[in-house]
Formats: C-alpha cells, structure tokens, sequence
C-alpha cells in the first residue's frame, strides 16, 4: 500500500482569497445572490426557533458556552441568534447553525451533498457581534468568501474521503476561514485554523441519521462552532495538521478558479422543508396532482421510484418533525392530502393527521439503477398514483425545484421566506428584516440587523 502524505506547504491563493476579497471586488450579481441567500437562511431559522431541537440547544449554549473574557482581558460575547440571549461565539455560532439545521428547507449544494449557508451565517453573526464589527458591505463579502471556501471543501472532502459525512465536516472550514478573516490572522495562522478545523470537525457518517433520525441532523451547528473554536486557538498559538481538503494535490483542481466561478450561484433552494433527496417525488406528486385534478381521498396508493439514499427515508409514521424530515413516504403523503408541504405540515398537529398517516403507509418505494447512476449531480424520482377508481397516472423522471440550473424567482424566495417567518416573527418584524437585508448593500450600519437577529421569538410546538 502507498501512504501518500499531504504537504505542508501553505495555499497562498486560498488565503489571499479568503482575507483579500472585498465587497467591491464582487461582481453585482454575486452580491445580490448573497442577499438572497441571506433572505432565506433567516426565514428558515425563524421557523427553526419553534421545534424543540432549537429550545434545547439554544439553553444549552447558554447554559454551557456563557461568554469569556480573552488574554486580553476582552469579552467576547455574541447574541444566540432569534433568542434575545447571549453566549460565546462559539455557542452562539452553535445553537444558530442547529436552529436554522431544525427546519430541513436552506440553501444547499448538489456535489457537496449538503449545506454551507447554515454554518457560515450563524459564524458570520456570532464573530461580527463578538468583535463589534459593522461594516454591512464587508459583512456581505465575508458571506460570500464563507460559502465559496466551505462550497469547495465539501467537494474536496467528497473526492478525498470513501465515506459521506455530514455537511459540518467542511462546513467547519469554511467557518474557520471565516475567523481568521475576520480576525486579521497571516497567511501561516489561517492555515493552522482551517488545519484544526478541518481535524475537529463533525466527520459523521450522514447516512446513520438518515436510518434513525433525530436532532443530530447534519453537523451545522457542530461545524459552526468547529470552525470559530478553530479560528481563536490558532490564534492563541494552537497549531493544526495541513487541511486535507485544502492543499491536498488531489484537490487543487477545485480551487483553481476560486474568484472567477462563484459556486455561491450553485446553490439550490428548497422550495419546502424535508431532505432534498425526498423533494423530487413531493414535486411530481403535486404536478400529478395537479394535472390530474386529485385530491388526497382519490388516491389509494402511491409508488416512488427514486435513487438509493432517498430509498433509504423510509419512516412512513413519524413521531417527531426530524423523522418527519428525513422522510419520503410521510411528505409525499402530506403534500397529496393538503395540496402544499410547509412546516405545518412536518411539526405540531401535523405530525398527527390520520388521513396523512394512512396515505403514507400506503406508498412504496423503490430503487431505479438509473436514478442511482444519475446521483448526486441529478436526483430523480418517478411516481405513479393508483386512484381509488382504477386509474394509474404516472409521472416523468423528475428533479426538485430550485436547482442551480432553474433558481426559485425572487418573488418566489420572498413567499418562501414569508411563509416561514410571519407567523413566528410577525408579519410586521419579518417585514421589517426583509427591508433590511434587502438595503444591507447600501446601509451603513448592521445595527438593524444585529437588533432584529438577538430577538427573542419563537417558541415550540
């Protein structure tokens, strides 16, 4: 066997990126794409401060990460976003990476195979609170450099590793890069930090929590709070292994056109808010639906064809809203019945809804070897409705909404964000936080949205 041994030598064009890029470097569709993704990580994570998963995180960043003072006698504090306490960054970063992790619908990536916003918003709040930065064009731009580091990672991680791990394995990276800009460290030490973070980072195995869903989820917060410990041992000194993901040979290829192809444009958007791999038999059971004029009672069972992973969400009667997240039968079953699938649909009474729970032990599921050769670039499900009067209508292979390739309008993204966040915000604040994010290019101070992120609301079902 061959042992082939990372270098130490440090990515100055990573680096260079990471702390040289600014806001007016960056091209004007580019910015806008961050407001947009701003938009929805913080609608997502309004409805996220309902379930129980953010109650219990967010008390336990309190209760266990309370805000230090460093060597220098400073205290570093930051706000736990949309609780109205604080906690160190780290803490912070942790309980806003889970909350937004809570509710399954923000942005992602197709070859990561995960999320980099959730873990690069909650850092990027909690460092810029703690450092008392305000600088709203900068903040845009250390967005942005969050997710073209992490967005790269993962698919660094991916081509390096025989095994899939959750998004907070790379997520960290990107955090820790995040930091480190943040803080003004040199080139040598933002290695050190993306080095530790990249060791200490949450390298679960995903599919154990797609078999037995609960709150663990994906890593995010565990990835968040990763990558901002990593950014402030390294610079106290701490001193971490070569980042694998970074300055491996193998994986130069990724970063070589990091500043002139911006993958923050390869995200996705969830139109709703279970796993990606369960959204395309949800959108081609409402097209049938729709084309067809069904209705929940006329239907008498449902098959899905669909690749391996998303076989494998195969919890047809959930008991909490993970389950019911990680889920195929139960979404496509609530999606028939109620003609839409928001977060009503996987939390509180919905979890309850018999007619949804019949519909749901009466759908299949099934591997289509194509699907699988197709998969992660393409996720496709194929699903045939039996009507309760004989008929099967069928539908074509089909893919979720909001890939990179046909992006969610903005008019869309708003809904979305609304849907989300109204009743957990209230319509006047969510309305006052999407003004905001919408002037944060041209505002001159983050206060607005400083004040409105440390609110507390919320509360769970």
């Amino acid at each position: 066997m061959t042992i082939r041994r990372t270098s130490n030598r440090v990515p100055a064009d990573v680096i260079n990126f990471v702390h040289d890029t600014a806001f007016e470097d960056l091209p004007d569709d580019v910015i806008a794409f961050s407001q947009r993704c701003l938009l929805d990580l913080l609608g997502v994570a309004a409805a996220g401060r309902t379930t129980a998963l953010s109650r219990i995180i967010c008390d336990h960043a309190v209760a266990n990460f309370g805000p230090g003072v460093d060597v220098s006698g400073r205290t570093r504090s930051a706000p736990v976003l949309f609780d109205g306490r604080v906690a160190s960054p780290a803490g912070a970063a942790l309980a806003g990476g889970m909350t937004i992790d809570a509710i399954d619908a923000h942005d992602g990536n197709k070859l990561t195979k995960g999320h980099s916003g959730c873990h690069q918003l909650p850092a990027l709040l909690a460092l810029t609170a703690a450092l008392e930065l305000d600088e709203p064009r900068q903040f845009l731009a250390s967005l942005v450099v969050g997710y073209e580091v992490a967005t790269r990672a993962g698919i660094a991680l991916h081509a390096t590793a025989s095994d899939y791990h959750t998004s907070g394995a790379w997520g960290a990276v990107g955090a820790a890069a995040l930091g480190a800009r943040l803080l003004g460290l040199d080139q040598a030490t933002t290695f050190e930090a993306m080095g530790i973070a990249e060791y200490h980072g949450p390298r679960s195995q995903m599919m154990r929590v797609i078999d037995h869903p609960t709150m663990l989820k994906d890593g995010s917060g565990w990835g968040a709070m990763a990558g901002i410990s990593a950014a402030f041992l390294a610079e106290s000194g701490f001193t971490g292994a070569p980042a694998v993901t970074v300055n491996d040979p193998v994986v130069d290829e990724v970063w070589a056109d990091l500043g002139s192809r911006w993958l923050i444009h390869e995200q996705y958007f969830k139109p709703q808010p279970v796993c990606r791999w369960a959204q395309p038999a949800v959108e081609a059971a409402l097209q049938l639906c729709r084309d067809h004029d069904l209705t929940g009672g006329g239907v008498a069972s449902i098959r899905v064809a669909t690749f391996h992973e998303a076989a494998r969400l195969a919890t047809a009667h959930p008991s909490t809203t993970e389950q019911a997240q990680y889920s195929l039968p139960f979404p496509v079953a609530a999606a028939v019945i109620n003609g839409r699938l928001g977060p009503e649909e996987i939390t509180g009474d919905g979890l309850t809804d018999l007619d949804v729970l019949d519909l749901a032990s009466r759908v299949t599921l099934s591997e289509d070897p194509s699907h699988n050769d197709a998969f992660p670039a393409h996720r496709f499900a194929r699903v045939s409705i039996t009507t309760t009067d004989g008929r099967v209508v069928s539908s074509r292979d089909t893919e979720p909404r909001g890939d990179p390739e046909d992006h969610l309008g903005d008019e869309e993204i708003r809904a979305k964000f609304h849907q989300f966040a109204d009743p957990v915000l209230g319509v006047g604040l969510a309305g006052e936080l999407e003004a905001t994010v919408d002037c944060l290019s041209s505002a001159s101070s983050l206060q607005p949205l400083l004040s409105i992120t440390s609110t507390r609301v919320g509360e769970p079902k």
